[in-house]
């Protein structure tokens, strides 16, 4: 799991802070009047910016910052960084002092209550203004929300698709997985990948059995045309029988033994070394492990396929994302500054150095073209770029995200490591994630 996509933080009350709403009303300029600036996209000159990073430069490039300031020298820049932990908790008092970075990035999740919360600008009119859609993914848009307001512009998507350890396969003498396979293709393929040692306990898995959200449980659900929410994310679907299929899908890997468990991976080094040492043939994996993959294990022979489809021939490919948002509190002068800061960031000279990073995925498409073109293990990175162009999809995510998940991460867990039956584990997760949902509307 990608620990800056999924680090959280809980937050404290904060101050009700009002969020200026995007009028219907336009100017002679033919753009709204009250925000963004009405009647032009260039940042005022002479303007002070604070730019908040957590995790420093290990997290977001210095290039584009530097080249940000080389290019806007009328923009003054100061920089609030921090050891993402660090960052997180301290932001919580700068919100509530009124204090806090005029622009900074966090999970998308907490983006996402932080705008219902009044303290990030809705960036809405801002996109509208000055964007082409056509030229960027549909990720653009994570942090949205129902209603149609977006308080986020992503850092980078971090989504799965499915590895597989060329060795295993060939020594097994099956044919490689590929972009038409469906999930029932991985878990038949699974059974037969899986060998037992001399003392009769599986040596070698189909795949990696993994309870976490990203890599685990949330692909199963949706493959199986199960959700966690509903479309309008204010009510739990752990109760739809397809939920259930997908979670018992899961877990009967792990019970029936081709799947690996929990102690297998322990015991191995973890599951990304399970994957990369041949125990295991197949894993759901994050663009952003493969940056570990490369450098702790060179000379594994592996590659990716998209993600499998789905029993309704669609592919859904979760994708983890950190997003940029722009305090509400700041004048209209710095908000300006700040989301030309952001339309930098989303310039093909930002993305393509995100490309080349290989952390994350950009956002606007002639940056793929870097991507593709890289020579790093996986070679096959279209099926990360193609796949969530395709069918990317975030994780359920909504203002009180963190808080559903924390409470349904516990039982699931249980579920698939075989502590409790399926059905009676979901109808807990149900119970509670409603409960938080209810609390939060």
């Amino acid at each position: 799991m990608n620990k800056k996509g999924l680090m959280m933080v809980s937050m404290s009350a904060m101050l009700a802070l009002a969020v200026a709403g995007c009028s219907t009303t336009k100017d002679g300029g033919g753009t709204p009047s009250n925000s963004p600036t009405a009647g032009g996209s260039a940042a005022p000159k002479n303007v002070s910016l604070k730019i908040g990073l957590p995790g420093a430069y290990d997290v977001t490039k210095k290039e584009i910052i530097d080249g940000f300031i080389a290019k806007y020298p009328n923009i003054k820049v100061e920089i609030q960084d921090a050891p993402w932990g660090d960052f997180v908790t301290k932001i919580a008092t700068q919100i509530a002092g009124g204090t806090t970075p005029d622009v900074w990035l966090q999970e998308n999740a907490v983006i996402l209550g932080y705008g219902k919360r009044g303290v990030a600008e809705d960036l809405a009119p801002y996109i509208k203004r000055d964007l082409k859609d056509a030229d960027y993914i549909p990720g653009l848009y994570a942090a949205k929300t129902p209603e149609g307001k977006v308080y986020g512009i992503p850092h980078g998507i971090n989504p799965v698709a499915l590895a597989y350890n060329k060795k295993v396969f060939a020594d097994a003498n099956i044919p490689l997985p590929n972009d038409n396979w469906t999930f029932n293709d991985l878990i038949e393929t699974a059974k037969k990948l899986t060998k037992n040692g001399a003392d009769g306990k599986p040596a070698i898995y189909g795949f990696v059995g993994n309870f976490t959200i990203t890599q685990g449980w949330f692909p199963w659900i949706k493959q199986a045309g199960g959700q966690a929410l509903d479309s309008t994310l204010t009510k739990s679907m752990f109760n739809d029988p397809k939920t259930l299929t997908g979670i018992k899908q899961l877990a009967d890997g792990v019970k029936q033994g081709y799947f690996t468990s929990d102690d297998f991976q322990k015991a191995n080094g973890g599951e990304m070394q399970t994957f990369a040492t041949g125990k295991a043939a197949m894993y759901i994996l994050q663009y952003s492990n493969q940056v570990a993959i490369n450098k702790n294990f060179p000379d594994a022979d592996w590659d990716v396929v998209k993600l499998p489809k789905a029993v309704d021939g669609k592919r859904y490919v979760p994708m983890v994302t950190n997003s940029w948002l722009v305090s509400s509190k700041a004048s209209q002068d710095v908000k300006d500054a700040a989301w030309t800061f952001l339309k930098y960031y989303l310039s093909d000279e930002s993305q393509n150095i995100l490309a080349s990073s290989g952390s994350s995925i950009p956002v606007k498409k002639s940056a793929f073209e870097v991507i593709e073109k890289s020579t790093t293990k996986p070679l096959n990175k279209k099926a990360f770029t193609e796949g969530i162009a395709e069918g990317g999809v975030t994780l359920d995510e909504n203002p009180s995200w963190t808080e559903w998940r924390t409470a349904a991460q516990p039982i699931i867990t249980d579920i698939v490591k075989g502590n409790i039956p399926a059905e009676e584990g979901l109808k807990q997760v149900h119970e509670k994630v409603q409960a938080v949902l209810d609390k939060n509307k």
